[in-house]
């Protein structure tokens, strides 16, 4: 007999009920139906117990036809288990599970899968219970095993809450009105799923008859309603949220007939009711991996912020459990690989198209944005932080360890620009030919614009928006400098002349209501070139330089760490006086941010939660390091100059050195 092994986490007792059942095409479904609830609406009287269980399975193509490959699932994995379990499951030469053995044991496990081999789990939850804590579908693919079996165990007595609500845990203070109307907001905008929060919509105004997605759960929106629920004690919608999210991941999702790559999060998803054989419906999750977004771009950031919350989730509530599972650890590496694949670009910073980050529309980003690198290198950062060392995972580690040293490297030297970088572009020398060059990237010096000259301040400095061959943006954009900051992508020195420049600047880039998205805008003849004469990116409006109440968390955070406080207290006071007259309003229009987008959606979620976590954090600044990462110093030793074989002469690790202070 064959037998397969499961280690999960267990304080309750799984009854020993499985289910068999083969694995055909016709069981997967279509690639394009949505993961479905096992739960209709009929059965609503009996939350308490599960129904059968209907297992989509939202992955890529099995292995290539020749291996007699099945699968088995089996809901072993409860998120709220203190010790694990082991359940074998074995079968005969029928098929037939004859024997079911559940071993607890007393100590951590920590399960390694392997990815990008022949054999890998995935473990998705199983959504047959309304309760908080829902059980896992365990998937094993397995090209070694001649597996015939979908294995499921039914719940017994699991005595779990069945919410109806979001439960907002008392700050221990007084709240203002405004305070007290935004957490209100926030809490009617939460979207439940079988009964149990998993986001917040995009936008909740009820006088939008056209919402659109803005109706749906994105990931890059719910980052600060997130970690606004964390900072209020509130964990649970988090924790919902990150798995949900896992099982969307990698959906066999196609545009014009293109499969995404391995790793893919989507970028919103929406909870939405299918009808069955008779008056039965039932919920399902339906992702949108940009085939219905505007532009049609996948997003490259989805994946880079849900690890990044991931580790907001352990260190604000202390529970690294979810980050140990194995289907979460399967997660972070699937993204990572995503992210570390090797193509034709030689850069360490990340080659992405226009569109694919906050700012969504055509805006001349493509390339190498400073947004995307930002993230990247968090995410890098948190990998290394949660992935479990051992040897399925060791390699994935030093290519994180090799990229965040190559990465850090490049965006420091080539991405600055203050006076003197300004002055050392204005006399560069162009058409050099040697491993020496001083012009590395062949920038004529035509291409610094007349408005830099004059606006960059003396004590101040700044991460220029996309650096390629021959160009160079100039724009300042405020998140990915800001995001340096908190992820110390940036050095100290760095982080210093950002906010200085940001204070110097505080007409240009905070105004009436904080915080422009780029400065400056684009405008005449560069708006109907770079931007295709996009009527909602007209100059000073939306993502063309439209100001973003939204980015207030991260300037937040940003302060605190280089202890410029004040200038966050400043810009959230500025914001707080205009927000609940113009309804939480999406972004602002005008150079200086006076007056309310002339397409903003209202009650916009994100515009809110950036506001109460912002508060959150003024108020208690010690949980602000929770968030942010410090200058790592070993980094700084790992000279990839010096793995490489191509005889490189000279390495400028020096030079990115003397920007430390130690």
């Amino acid at each position: 007999m064959n037998a397969l092994c499961f280690i999960g986490h267990s304080t309750m007792r799984p009854s020993a009920r499985f289910l068999i059942s083969r694995t055909s095409k016709s069981f997967l479904g279509s690639a394009k139906q949505p993961l479905r609830s096992n739960r209709t609406h009929s059965s609503l009287a009996n939350a308490g117990r599960p129904a059968p269980a209907t297992i989509i399975t939202p992955r890529s193509p099995l292995p290539a036809a020749g291996f007699n490959t099945y699968r088995l699932m089996s809901t072993v994995f409860y998120p709220r288990f203190a010790t694990p379990s082991i359940a074998f499951a074995n079968r005969d030469s029928f098929g037939v599970a004859s024997r079911v053995v559940v071993v607890q044991q007393q100590h951590s496990t920590s399960v390694e899968t392997r990815v990008n081999e022949g054999n890998f789990e995935r473990i998705y939850v199983q959504n047959g219970n309304a309760a908080a804590a829902k059980p896992l579908v365990v998937e094993r693919i397995d090209k070694d095993e001649n597996i015939r079996e979908v294995v499921s165990v039914e719940e017994g007595d699991l005595n779990l809450r069945n919410p109806e609500g979001i439960e907002i845990v008392s700050p221990g203070k007084e709240e203002s009105d405004i305070e007290k109307e935004a957490w209100k907001l926030l809490n009617d905008a939460v979207v439940r799923y079988c009964g149990s929060p998993v986001g917040t919509v995009a936008a909740n105004d009820p006088g939008d008859k056209t919402p659109l997605n803005y109706d749906q759960v994105f990931i890059r929106d719910f980052v600060p309603s997130a970690l606004a629920f964390l900072l209020r004690g509130e964990g649970e919608i988090v924790r919902n949220f990150l798995l949900h999210t896992l099982q969307l991941q990698s959906w066999e999702k196609t545009v014009d007939c293109y499969s995404p790559g391995q790793g893919l999060m989507p970028a919103s998803f929406k909870v939405s009711t299918m009808t069955l054989d008779g008056d039965k419906t039932e919920e399902v999750l339906d992702p949108d991996f940009g085939e219905s977004a505007i532009g049609r771009v996948a997003p490259v950031d989805s994946g880079l912020w849900w690890i990044i919350m991931l580790r907001a989730y352990g260190k604000i509530t202390g529970d690294y459990t979810l980050q140990e599972r194995v289907d979460v650890q399967t997660g972070i590496k699937l993204v990572l690989n995503l992210c570390l694949a090797d193509g034709f670009d030689m850069f360490p910073s990340l080659l992405v198209t226009d569109g694919s980050c906050m700012i969504d529309r055509r805006m001349g980003i493509h390339g190498h944005p400073l947004e995307i690198q930002a993230l990247f290198y968090s995410a890098l950062r948190c990998g290394r932080e949660m992935l479990a060392v051992n040897d399925g995972s060791k390699n994935l580690v030093r290519a994180i360890n090799n990229r965040l040293s190559a990465l850090s490297f490049h965006i420091r030297e080539y991405y600055w620009v203050d006076m003197k970088k300004i002055n050392e572009i204005y006399r560069y020398k162009t058409e050099e030919y040697s491993l020496d060059a001083t012009n590395k990237f062949n920038i004529y010096p035509e291409q610094i614009p007349l408005w830099l000259m004059d606006w960059i301040p003396e004590e101040g400095g700044y991460l220029i928006g996309n650096l390629q061959p021959a160009h160079m943006d100039f724009r300042f954009f405020t998140l990915g400098n800001l995001w340096s900051v908190i992820s110390s992508l940036s050095t100290p020195k760095q982080n210093e002349a950002i906010l200085n420049l940001i204070e110097g600047k505080w007409n240009d880039i905070v105004g009436h209501m904080p915080l422009k998205i780029c400065y400056p805008a684009l405008e005449n003849d560069d708006w109907r070139i770079i931007t295709g004469s996009d009527p909602k990116n007209t100059p000073w409006s939306y993502h063309n330089g439209g100001s973003w109440p939204t980015l207030l968390w991260q300037f937040t955070l940003a302060c605190i760490k280089t202890g410029r406080i004040e200038l966050a207290r400043k810009a959230v006071s500025m914001a707080e006086s205009k927000l609940v007259a113009d309804r939480w309003a999406e972004y602002y229009d005008t150079r200086n941010g006076k007056f309310i987008g002339k397409q903003a959606r209202l009650y916009q979620t994100w515009t809110i939660a950036g506001f109460l976590t912002s508060k959150v954090l003024l108020e208690n600044p010690e949980k602000a390091s929770l968030l942010f990462w410090e200058e790592d110093y070993e980094l700084l030793e790992m000279c990839v100059c010096a793995l490489s074989k191509s005889g490189r002469k000279k390495c400028s690790r020096v030079a990115a050195k003397s920007q430390i202070l130690v």
